[in-house]
């Protein structure tokens, strides 16, 4: 791809970010009112920050894909390194230009003398293997985008395509591979989860609506995705809420949509830091 084409995408990207994030304080300032933070006892605070806990903890399924993907290509380093190094160098996802993670990892990687083709395609693996993660879920999101597919339909789609791709990866790619497919699916598994438990937090949905829940899980997936193949948008900032917010426009209450969009987002950035700050802690001698 040309230059002056990777650079126009990235601006595109920049863009959309700035757009999403702008739409969403406009939101917040419009629905300022109805948002109302008191209503949240030390009891909800409580669940909030046990899932941020719950979402750092998620990152380690992450990082044990990532090793996996190495133990493929060649490079065995111990599972501890490779838990230290993701997760010291997660945090500049969220620095523009969404690269500098993988090139924090690269550059750590080649310091304790892992060779830089084998690091070079574990992120190219890892790259791919979540874009196919992320698209099969958002399979489940079908039934809010196309009336014609049902509930039932969207979610046995999901099962068979997460069954044949661990298959044909097993087979094809190696096992190893399969292995971190299967742990990215348990991450987003995690991830929506948390997402379901906000919409609980928040609103007003009553237990007779758990059958919508795999489609909401399937749209903040299918928002991850949008988030994360976007050049230019750090971590994902904006795209992900702006695209939530089409796909569950209708679905959920708008004020309540917008502050669980906000406490989504809340979640995940406290939640890498205490992978982040976890990861430091790990010992280098023990590697």
């Amino acid at each position: 791809m040309r230059r002056d084409v990777k650079q126009a995408l990235h601006w595109i990207g920049s863009a959309l970010a700035i757009a999403g994030t702008v739409f969403v304080i406009l939101r917040l300032r419009t629905y300022g009112s109805e948002i109302d933070i008191t209503r949240f006892k030390a009891v909800e605070w409580f669940v909030f920050a046990v899932f941020a806990l719950v979402y750092g903890l998620s990152n380690s399924t992450l990082a044990m894909a990532w090793w996996n993907l190495l133990r493929q290509f060649g490079a065995n380093m111990t599972l501890r390194w490779s838990i230290k190094t993701y997760g010291i160098s997660q945090l500049a996802k969220y620095v523009p230009g969404n690269i500098f993670h993988l090139a924090g990892r690269q550059a750590i990687g080649m310091a304790a003398g892992v060779p830089g083709w084998p690091l070079a395609k574990s992120s190219i693996w890892e790259l791919g293997l979540l874009t196919l993660t992320g698209t099969i879920f958002g399979i489940l999101a079908l039934p809010l985008i196309v009336s014609d597919v049902s509930l039932s339909g969207a979610a046995f789609a999901f099962i068979l395509m997460v069954i044949i791709s661990t298959a044909l990866l097993g087979f094809y790619s190696g096992q190893q591979v399969a292995r971190a497919f299967v742990l990215y699916a348990c991450f987003f598994a995690v991830y929506a989860a948390i997402f379901i438990g906000l919409i609980k937090l928040v609103s007003s949905l009553s237990v007779s609506d758990v059958s919508l829940w795999p489609a909401f899980c399937g749209a903040y997936v299918l928002a991850w995705l949008a988030g994360f193949i976007t050049p230019g948008a750090p971590a994902g900032i904006g795209v992900r809420e702006l695209v939530l917010l089409f796909l569950l426009k209708g679905a959920i209450a708008e004020a309540d949509l917008i502050f669980i969009v906000l406490l989504g987002r809340m979640v995940t950035v406290l939640g890498d830091s205490l992978f982040f700050l976890y990861s430091s802690t790990i010992s280098t001698e023990k590697f």
